[in-house]
C-alpha cells in the first residue's frame, strides 16, 4: 500500500488524553505480560470500566495522532465490523473518561477503522470495492464502554500495526488517535494463517516516527481469550 501520502507528524491537542494506570503501562502491562487467558468478565481488568469506577486510573493529557489518509465518515454504527474478513478474532474494549474528573462517558461515539490482513483499507486501493469492512463505530455505555468485534490488524509498508480511532461527543470530535500493540505479540499472530502468507512485515513500534510520538501510551492490553483470538482493553480520556 502506497503510504506517500500518509501524515508523518502527529498534531497536538489539549482536548484527548490517554489514561494510563499508574505506572503500569510503563512497566510493561500494556504488552507481553499482560498477554494470558483471561475470562469475558476481566479482560478489562485494570484498565477498563471496573477501574475508572473505582478510581485506580490516572488522567495523563497526551497528544493526539493523525487521522491519516483512510478515514470515511460512513456513519455505520455497529459492534462487528468485519464483513467476512479473515484473521485472528479481536475484541477490542475502549472505555471513554472526562480526562478532567476520570469519569466515565457515556454517549460518546468512538469510531474505529484499520486494514485487514492483506493491508488493505477498505475504499481505497485493492479494498475499494467495499467502503464498509473493518469500520464502524459504537456509543458508549454508562460505564464509558464501547466494544468491537473485528480481526487482528494487518501491516503495509512504512507503518507499524495500529487501528485508528476517533471520538465525538456533543457534536464535536473530541479525540483523534491511534491504537498500537506490543510487537512480540503481533510476531505470535502473524505467524498464523492469513497473516504469514506475506512474509514479515517491515516496519516495527520503534521504527515509526507516528509511534514514536507518543504511541507507547496508546498501546493496548492485550489478552488471549481461550477461543484462539485475543482482547484489546484501552481506555481513553477525552476534555469535553
Amino acid at each position: 500500500m502506497d503510504t506517500s501520502d500518509h501524515p508523518e507528524s502527529p498534531r497536538t491537542t489539549r482536548r484527548s488524553s490517554l489514561l494510563a494506570l499508574g505506572g503500569l503501562l510503563a512497566s510493561g502491562l500494556g504488552g507481553v505480560a499482560a498477554w494470558k487467558t483471561v475470562s469475558p468478565d476481566d479482560a478489562d481488568a485494570g484498565i477498563g470500566p471496573a477501574a475508572v469506577a473505582a478510581g485506580l486510573v490516572t488522567c495523563i493529557l497526551t497528544p493526539e495522532q493523525t487521522e491519516g489518509p483512510y478515514y470515511i465518515a460512513s456513519g455505520k454504527v455497529r459492534r462487528d465490523i468485519r464483513d467476512g474478513h479473515r484473521g485472528a478474532a479481536l475484541d477490542l474494549r475502549t472505555t471513554v473518561v472526562d480526562a478532567s474528573t476520570c469519569k466515565s462517558v457515556k454517549g460518546a461515539l468512538v469510531e474505529i477503522w484499520h486494514c485487514d490482513a492483506a493491508g488493505l483499507y477498505s475504499g481505497f486501493g485493492g479494498g475499494a470495492s467495499s467502503r464498509t469492512f473493518l469500520r464502524g463505530g459504537q456509543r458508549t455505555d454508562a460505564k464509558g464502554l464501547a466494544r468491537f468485534t473485528t480481526i487482528y490488524p494487518g501491516w503495509y509498508p512504512g507503518r507499524t500495526v495500529h487501528i485508528h480511532v476517533k471520538v465525538h461527543l456533543g457534536g464535536s470530535v473530541v479525540h483523534t488517535g491511534q491504537l498500537y500493540f506490543n510487537d512480540a505479540v503481533t510476531d505470535a499472530v502473524y505467524r498464523q494463517a492469513p497473516y504469514r502468507s506475506r512474509g514479515a512485515r517491515t516496519t516495527r513500534n520503534t521504527d515509526d516516527s507516528i509511534f514514536r510520538n507518543g504511541g507507547s501510551r496508546s498501546q493496548v492490553r492485550l489478552a488471549k481469550d481461550g477461543k484462539g483470538g485475543y482482547v484489546a482493553t484501552i481506555a481513553l480520556g477525552v476534555m469535553r
